[in-house]
């Protein structure tokens, strides 16, 4: 019997970047028109918040969890409900016209996270041994060249049109990949015999969750108020539970003999001090060229044109991750880390020394989206060499994950260095402050480089995969 026709391995790869991209570009999108979304839904600063918060939340809850079920029940038929969950929480946010939808939207898009880890097995399982590394590492830049895309599309849409166009626009694109999921993704073949450890769920999820809600009012309460240091406490036990929890079960969501592994541990460690440059970079550049000049700093742009400044290294980072397929194929994926994480602390060092004109800080977005582009490329590749098949969702959706919990504390970090520098005659930050908190960005980088270099040394060709199926 003739095998069955499986889509070509080129229109399966546009399919799952158009997904990824819609889903990217949903991280940062709100961020810098959250000040108009607030005063259009008549919000509070606190509730304006959530609209970031409460998506952040729900992509790290739902990441690991999505990709275990893509290992359990096949990828593309899970991947196909992620879809509908993006659609539908992007069309409830563009219909709301109160802060509660809109949350409740950002929620529904939240889930949609799980998709690069689909994404990931589905091209481990489908793709031809020597394209697995290149397109597991364009998608996975797609993260961040997304995140960047958004915050250079939110100010032309915010200053242009109204809010809701914010979720309008991203509609169609998000409907075409989904219905492109349903017709052209093959299902993978390849599935854990196994379900999933409820218990263990609901102990990551609020071990999570504690922990991010911490970290994200940490600059307004104060990293030693009762409520942060209550919340990382309940996320520690939460996460000493899981862990235990992981180790004594038949049937573990998360297979902590592979987590020990020192390929698989020291890529998470790498990927949440990369993901603390990443975020802040999209954070503190902003920030910074929004800054009037009358403060003695800063270029006073609008949010337009603070956007534009992040053009050229949202550029690079696309061709970064477009080239990183074949540098790592040359010079295998730990190389390519080293090379981005060296390049991205670079970056930041560079914005420590010298931020006085644009072309300086261009200079350094240049270096920044080369570095994460090329890093972001080879995080999943080091994670899929290194675990078993049956385990590729649920690895990369924790290295997903390691990234969003690492910017989320590299931005609550950034964000108390600048608040405590505020001149309390005018009640702006001061210079000192942003220099500052791109030197301890720069060191957190330099960790992170250290991180990438004591990952196992693997030759290219011996990429620990299994083959594609016929």
């Amino acid at each position: 019997m003739d095998a069955p026709h499986r889509t070509s391995p080129q229109l399966t790869l546009a399919v799952l970047a158009l997904a990824g991209i819609s889903y990217s570009l949903m991280q940062s999108l709100v961020a810098p028109a959250l000040p108009v979304i607030q005063t259009d839904l008549h919000a509070s600063a606190r509730g304006a918040s959530w609209i970031f918060t409460a998506y952040l939340l729900s992509a790290s809850i739902a990441t690991p969890l999505i990709g275990r079920l893509g290992d359990i029940h096949g990828k593309q038929r899970v991947l196909i409900w992620v879809m509908v969950l993006l659609f539908a929480g992007t069309l409830l946010s563009a219909l709301a016209t109160a802060i509660v939808p809109m949350i409740a939207g950002r929620i529904v898009q939240g889930v949609a996270g799980g998709m690069f880890p689909l994404a990931f097995g589905i091209i481990r399982d489908e793709f031809p041994r020597e394209r697995v590394p290149g397109s597991i590492g364009f998608l996975s830049a797609l993260l961040g060249i997304g995140g960047g895309l958004g915050i250079v599309l939110s100010g032309v849409i915010a200053d242009h049109l109204s809010y809701h166009w914010l979720f309008w626009l991203p509609l169609a694109p998000i409907a075409l990949a989904g219905v492109g999921v349903a017709l052209l993704v093959p299902e993978s073949p390849v599935r854990a015999h196994s379900h999933i450890n409820w218990g263990a769920a609901a102990l990551l999820s609020a071990g999570l969750a504690a922990l991010l809600y911490a970290l994200s009012n940490a600059v307004e309460w104060g990293w030693g108020d009762a409520r942060t240091l209550g919340l990382a406490a309940l996320a520690l036990a939460a996460l000493v539970a899981w862990v235990r929890v992981e180790l004594r079960a038949r049937t573990p969501l998360v297979d902590m003999r592979v987590m020990r592994l020192r390929g698989v541990w020291t890529t998470n460690l790498a990927a949440a001090l990369l993901g603390s440059g990443m975020y802040t970079g999209f954070v503190l550049i902003p920030q910074f060229a929004e800054t009037p000049v009358a403060d003695g700093f800063g270029f006073g742009a609008t949010v337009t044109g603070a956007g534009l400044l992040m053009l050229p290294l949202t550029v690079t980072m696309l061709l970064a991750g477009a080239a990183a397929g074949r540098i790592e194929l040359r010079f295998g994926s730990r190389l390519a880390l080293l090379a981005g994480t060296l390049a991205t602390a670079a970056s930041f060092l560079l914005l420590t020394l010298a931020h006085a004109t644009r072309g300086e800080v261009l200079v350094a977005g240049l270096l920044m989206g080369a570095g994460i582009g090329l890093a972001f490329a080879a995080l999943p590749n080091l994670i899929v060499e290194a675990v078993p098949a049956d385990q590729t969702g649920v690895a990369t959706g924790i290295n997903t994950i390691a990234r969003t919990v690492g910017g989320a504390f590299g931005t609550q970090i950034a964000g108390s260095v600048i608040a405590a520098s505020v001149v309390v005659s005018g009640g702006a930050p001061h210079e000192r402050g942003f220099t500052l908190a791109f030197a301890i960005i720069t060191g957190l980088l330099v960790l992170g480089t250290l991180a990438a270099l004591a990952i196992p040394r693997r030759r290219a060709p011996e990429l620990a995969l299994e083959p594609a199926a016929a």
